[in-house]
């Protein structure tokens, strides 16, 4: 028990303030406090009342009376689509020149990728070539430069090329995809399909008796499969070019061969299969 009367005012102020801090704040009142019934009752305020239940739901018409739902409408993205494909064909269809189908190329802004792109990579090599190889997109190199297979890719196929005795002025060299696809991803469907009448033209002006397809973007947009590049290499296909018949070979991408090297002796198969037949035509 503390005699407050023994305590001088400055020590007697001291322990009011103490008991202040501590959460004193009555020291005696008349009536007990239920502090524990004030703290429920605090809580029962602040808790925010039940919402009420919605109405019920009202029965469902009978079915005579039920009308059918209108048809969705057709997307806008999909009527796009359609009209740039159209768009592509024709304009593909009415170049009567590889200057002209470039040209047109160049204009057609059908495709997104033109809007992400550098500048048009069209082709690169000799027009009248025998030999047409074709590949899926234009790299970080080929954007800037504006040529197909100038980057390391590139670099690979003139190595590969003069394996069996050929170089740039023998071959004409192009692309499914045209512009350089962000991030040097694989083209999707839909950017193939628009681009392919563009490249089907590039085809039939070049007119050669060779096609190489290099990796499973141009193999399966030319030749309409499905099967993996792994399944399609190395075996000659036909493809139809109007009214001639173009042999065509599946091959391995250069930039595949980069990342996994030891398929370099499938490709140099392929390359001798290439050589053999360029060697019998020779012949004949």
């Amino acid at each position: 028990m503390i005699d407050a009367g023994a305590m001088d005012r400055e020590t007697l102020a001291a322990l009011l303030r103490w008991y202040a801090a501590m959460g004193v704040d009555c020291a005696l009142e008349d009536a007990p406090v239920d502090r524990f019934a004030r703290s429920a009752q605090k809580k029962a305020q602040a808790e925010p009342e039940p919402a009420q239940a919605d109405p019920p739901a009202p029965p469902p018409a009978p079915r005579a009376l039920r009308q059918p739902p209108p048809p969705a409408p057709k997307p806008a993205a999909a009527l796009s689509h359609e009209t740039a494909a159209a768009s592509a064909r024709e304009q593909a269809a009415s170049a009567q020149t590889l200057d002209e189908l470039r040209e047109k190329l160049a204009s057609f802004d059908g495709c997104a990728l033109k809007n992400s792109a550098t500048q048009l990579v069209f082709a690169d090599g000799a027009p009248d070539a025998k030999i047409m190889i074709v590949g899926e997109g234009p790299g970080a190199d080929e954007d800037r430069i504006g040529k197909p297979f100038v980057g390391r890719a590139g670099q690979l196929l003139d190595k590969m090329l003069a394996a069996i005795g050929l170089d740039r002025s023998k071959v004409y060299i192009a692309n499914v995809v045209p512009w350089r696809p962000p991030g040097n991803r694989t083209p999707t469907p839909q950017e193939l399909a628009l681009c392919l009448p563009f490249v089907r033209r590039q085809i039939e002006l070049v007119a050669p008796d060779y096609l190489v397809l290099l990796g499973a973007s141009a193999a399966q947009t030319l030749l309409n499969e499905k099967e993996g590049i792994m399944r399609l290499r190395g075996h000659w296909r036909d493809y139809r070019c109007g009214d001639r018949t173009i042999r065509a070979l599946p091959m391995l991408h250069p930039a595949y061969l980069l990342r996994a090297p030891l398929k370099k002796a499938q490709a140099w198969r392929d390359l001798r299969a290439l050589k053999h037949a360029l060697d019998r035509a020779g012949a004949a």
